[in-house]
């Protein structure tokens, strides 16, 4: 299997062959109009890969809805856009009922989020009640209007953007619909190579982005992830890390307790395991390291640590309590890439020997 993501992926990468697999053909089509971003392009892709909702957090002008339309371009699913407003209501998302003068009955019209890409711009600038509306259909994969209850299209995926930078008319996401969400990503500046190439493609025509994979091809794809092999330490990795972010003492970090008021919840390991499932397909492997869940996890961890006043009266960020905690906890036996065959893995170019295999 070739690996989509190779080390030093270029803004101007080479097309592919006919024979290239499908994941590799998506990310040059996208990579025709979005330049850098390689972490949230990967990110996006495990979390189509593992049926998860991404959540990407960036300043303006980042192109973040921009990557996001244009996966949704390469994959040539039902996608649907909804810019999120402090006037919406619940309806506008999830749809209604509306009477019919001529048979005398109600019709439901089911709203925009039945669609396998939902792409909920700017979501916090809605009202709670509408940010709520989504908790049924992102984690049930279902909708009740009325009586009835309508099932979601698969595949089905929810990705979001917001702003964090502006606070009058946006509206903090409840606790239980953040939670709901597999990875949060956030999106930094773009390099100078970068922001030139980025102006010098905006004063050209816009490049014509081609579906290479269609609502089959990726039920395939994700059908294909879940074979991927999970070592039990690799689970037990994804449980220490989250009960970590619960009670800090437990890795000999009491000092951090007071800036947490809550952890994460266990879907928090849940979706590490199968974040790193997705990873390690994506990079040509049928079984996961430790470093895969390791890397994932200050994307999956992030936005269900809940904070204390004393954090943010200090500018402490979940991000800063992150790095101790995961430096505290040690990497299983598993880390040096041992598979169940005893085939060791060569540590990657990229990742500090250090961090892959911790000493007991």
């Amino acid at each position: 299997m070739s690996t989509p993501f190779a080390a030093g992926t270029s803004a101007a990468a080479p097309s592919p062959g006919p024979g290239a697999h499908p994941l590799e053909q998506m990310l040059y089509q996208v990579k025709r109009t979005i330049v850098g971003q390689d972490q949230l392009l990967e990110r996006m892709l495990v979390a189509l890969l593992a049926r998860g909702h991404l959540l990407v957090e960036g300043v303006p002008g980042l192109a973040k809805t921009m990557a996001i339309k244009t996966l949704a371009e390469a994959i040539g699913v039902d996608f649907k856009r909804i810019q999120f407003t402090p006037d919406l209501v619940p309806a506008d998302l999830i749809g209604t009922r509306i009477y019919n003068q001529q048979t005398g009955d109600f019709q439901v019209s089911l709203g925009p989020v039945f669609a396998n890409l939902v792409l909920a711009d700017e979501i916090n600038r809605a009202p709670a009640k509408v940010q709520s509306a989504l908790l049924e259909v992102m984690q049930e994969r279902q909708v009740t209007i009325g009586r009835e209850t309508f099932s979601a299209p698969d595949p089905f995926l929810v990705m979001a953007t917001q702003n964090p930078i502006e606070s009058e008319g946006t509206y903090p996401l409840p606790e239980a619909q953040v939670d709901r969400f597999m990875l949060k990503v956030l999106v930094g500046y773009p390099s100078a190579t970068e922001e030139y190439v980025v102006v010098e493609r905006m004063i050209r025509a816009a490049e014509r982005i081609d579906a290479v994979l269609d609502a089959d091809g990726l039920r395939g794809l994700q059908a294909a992830v879940d074979t991927v092999y999970v070592d039990p330490g690799v689970i037990q990795y994804a449980v220490a890390l989250a009960g970590a972010t619960r009670d800090p003492g437990v890795v000999g970090l009491p000092e951090l307790a007071r800036y947490l008021s809550f952890g994460a919840s266990p879907r928090a390991s849940i979706n590490i395991v199968l974040a790193a499932r997705a990873l390690a397909y994506l990079r040509g492997r049928d079984y996961v390291i430790p470093m895969d869940a390791r890397e994932l996890a200050p994307d999956v961890l992030r936005h269900r640590m809940v904070l204390s006043y004393e954090a943010l009266a200090d500018d402490v960020s979940a991000d800063d309590l992150l790095g101790p905690i995961l430096a505290a906890v040690p990497l299983p036996e598993t880390a040096g890439g041992r598979h169940t065959s005893g085939v060791a893995e060569p540590i990657p170019a990229n990742v500090d020997p250090a961090w892959y295999r911790r000493p007991e």
